[in-house]
């Protein structure tokens, strides 16, 4: 039992980093966190699966914390190209992003010019572009988000029921969503034709709206006369066949864009369309139509640096928020509560396939450090170079691509597993031991912000029942308007040899404090001797 780790614990330390601001931290619910995260390691030690251990090396330094988590938008890994998470809008853009008065958009008409468009430079156009847009074409409309009246955002939309109901992406109206009081939503058509918007219902977790349109009947009447049908799922596509996005880029002109379908995307835990492709800010939440003008994808996000790869959430997602919310009224007040209660769906069934997966191992010949499986994870590697003279190390990182977008400045659900090892034997024990202790100063857990508390964190020695002391470090952060989640921080290094280490950290975004404990839990485990002892 964790005798001794349970009386060390009888007290809470932030984050050396973090310490400096704890006079200016006034924040509810501070005292249930510092509870939670006393908790968290624990419950371990009452579980039996852990146990005190003694620290038999210089212990790491007093600077603690982790390499910058995965932020929505940052690349997986440093390797060039990496993906965009799915839920990072490519569009939807912010009025701060939009073209400069008098400068031309990329791409796009020159000052004073004209905006082209389909129905009027057909020769642009291949044949199926021409005819999908013109048959589409009333369907389509621009979704505005207005602030004191000036446009904040933009993104497309497609009216898919005769009674008005309208399908975009949740990141094109999450500013209206969340401040309600504040923005208003209005559409605007290819015709320049406009009228106001209601939110009726929210899918976070496929970055999926559903709204209707308000006012104005002979408008909405000609809108809703033949709206877009969603692809039956029997006949799904095959790779390499033609469809075609449509929306309005950079709230230049409304647009279609031809492209190929190159099947789901891989290692992402939800599916998501890879789609060949330019999507541009802007064309979020517009329709991407088959050969036959049926639904089979919403345009979502795009690839930085790189060309033409861009991403769609498949079209049944979208037609089983319709089937489920057709009939609901609009949305009263802020959408946290709904947005709760779907983030803490995802999160259940993230974990609860996440636990079932076993760890892989970093090739060391002295420790067995976790790595997850790539189901829905991707992992890169390095290391010093062969030549290198000193401290030796190489690294493996491992990040789901996939994030749930909640704002502009909060993305979550998902999962990050950072494994180091160190070899010093051509230091000796003094020089490696300062060395290896200061790699953990560079840890980094971020401050509170409007979303998330500071983080709070525990630390102790422990003990597998087949594996290395380990010293442990457990942080977490509470979300202040998403009540019962947490992001997560478990940071282990090794303290058994001389000139031998390594460093571990997990991170999981917006989970429950149970699901909090299951996954530190799963995480110290997957440490082990390489060969048994």
């Amino acid at each position: 039992m964790f005798t001794a780790l349970m009386t060390r614990m009888t007290r809470m330390t932030r984050m050396t980093r973090m310490t400096r601001m704890a006079g200016n931290a006034r924040m509810a619910g501070h005292a249930r966190l510092e509870r939670s995260v006393r908790w968290l390691l624990i419950g371990l030690c009452l579980s039996g699966s852990l146990q005190a251990a003694s620290p038999v090396a210089p212990s790491a330094s007093d600077g603690r914390g982790g390499a910058a988590g995965v932020t929505a938008g940052a690349a997986a890994g440093a390797a060039a190209g990496a993906k965009l998470p799915a839920g990072i809008p490519a569009s939807g853009i912010p009025a701060s992003g939009a073209p400069a008065s008098g400068a031309p958009a990329s791409g796009g008409p020159a000052s004073g010019a004209k905006a082209l468009s389909p129905d009027k430079h057909p020769a642009q156009f291949s044949a199926s572009a021409r005819r999908l847009y013109d048959r589409a074409r009333a369907q389509l409309l621009q979704v505005r988000t207005l602030l004191n009246g000036s446009q904040a955002s933009v993104g497309s939309g497609f009216v898919v029921t005769a009674d008005g109901l309208v399908i975009t992406n949740y990141h094109v109206v999450s500013q209206h969503a969340l401040e309600p009081e504040r923005y208003h939503l209005q559409f605007s058509t290819p015709d320049g034709e406009s009228g106001d918007l209601e939110l009726l219902d929210v899918d976070v977790r496929r970055d999926l709206a559903l709204l209707r349109l308000v006012g104005q009947p002979e408008l909405i009447r000609r809108m809703t006369a033949a709206a877009l049908p969603f692809r039956p799922a029997d006949r799904p596509l095959d790779k390499g066949e033609r469809i075609y996005s449509m929306g309005n880029p950079h709230d230049v002109a409304f647009a279609v864009v031809e492209g190929t379908y190159n099947g789901l995307v891989e290692r992402s835990f939800d599916p998501l369309i890879y789609y060949s492709g330019s999507i541009n800010p802007g064309m979020s939440g517009g329709p991407v139509l088959d050969e036959e003008g049926e639904v089979v994808g919403v345009n979502v996000s795009t690839m930085f640096f790189s060309q033409q790869m861009s991403f769609l959430v498949p079209g049944g997602h979208a037609a089983a928020l319709l089937a489920r919310s057709r009939t609901s009224a609009p949305l009263k007040g802020p959408a946290w509560p709904r947005l709760r209660e779907q983030v803490m769906a995802y999160q259940d069934e993230l974990v609860r396939n996440f636990l079932a997966q076993p760890w892989r191992s970093m090739d060391h010949p002295r420790y067995r450090l976790p790595i997850p499986q790539e189901q829905y994870m991707r992992c890169w590697g390095s290391a010093s170079p062969a030549d290198a003279q000193g401290l030796q190390m190489q690294r493996t990182q491992c990040r789901m691509e996939q994030a749930l977008f909640i704002s502009e400045a909060l993305q979550t659900g998902y999962l990050s597993v950072t494994e180091e090892a160190y070899d010093g034997s051509t230091l000796g024990a003094l020089r490696f031991s300062r060395q290896f202790s200061a790699s953990f100063q560079n840890e980094r857990l971020g401050g509170a912000d409007r979303d998330r508390t500071a983080p709070y964190c525990t630390e102790d020695f422990v003990q597998q029942k087949e594996g290395p002391p380990l010293r442990a470090v457990a942080c977490m952060r509470a979300y202040r308007k998403l009540e019962g989640l947490y992001d997560v921080s478990v940071l282990v290094t090794n303290v058994d040899a001389a000139t031998e280490g390594a460093l571990g950290r997990f991170d999981a975004r917006g989970v429950s404090f149970a699901n909090a404990t299951r996954l530190t839990r799963h995480y110290l485990q997957g440490f082990a001797w390489t060969t048994p002892r």
